[in-house]
């Protein structure tokens, strides 16, 4: 194999990895994005928590019978159990995202690292052609 065409290959399997470290970064901001945004709904949902309850209360407050005391509290614990069944579901989308994201991390370092192999490996192979050129068999 001719030394320039190695160093060409060399070349191409850095500029690769250079891409795949861009594309590392990329999912880490993506990563921001999402973690962001879960818990902006998150914060969302707790607010509109808090505002049935006030609503709520209010109603407590005004039908003062015994009856429609009980139902209104039945229908407070369906819903703050609602609620707080999808908190939880956003929780584990959130703790699935991050997994999954982190599996796409680690599938790139490891791509990444068998890339620095194969240029350490050319390199190597670069360096043993030199040598045997340098050599003289006569």
């Amino acid at each position: 194999m001719p030394l320039p065409l190695l160093l060409l290959i060399v070349l191409l399997l850095l500029l690769l990895l250079l891409l795949l470290l861009l594309l590392l970064l990329l999912l880490l901001l993506l990563l921001l994005l999402l973690i962001r945004l879960l818990l902006l709904l998150l914060l969302l949902l707790l607010l509109l928590l808090l505002l049935l309850l006030l609503l709520l209360l209010l109603l407590l407050l005004l039908l003062l019978k015994l009856l429609l005391l009980v139902l209104l509290l039945v229908l407070l614990l369906v819903l703050l159990l609602v609620l707080l069944l999808l908190i939880l579901l956003l929780l584990l989308l959130l703790l699935l995202l991050l997994l999954l994201l982190l599996l796409l991390l680690l599938l790139l370092l490891l791509l990444i690292i068998i890339i620095l192999l194969l240029l350490l490996f050319l390199l190597l192979l670069a360096m043993l052609h030199n040598l045997f050129l340098n050599v003289s068999f006569c």
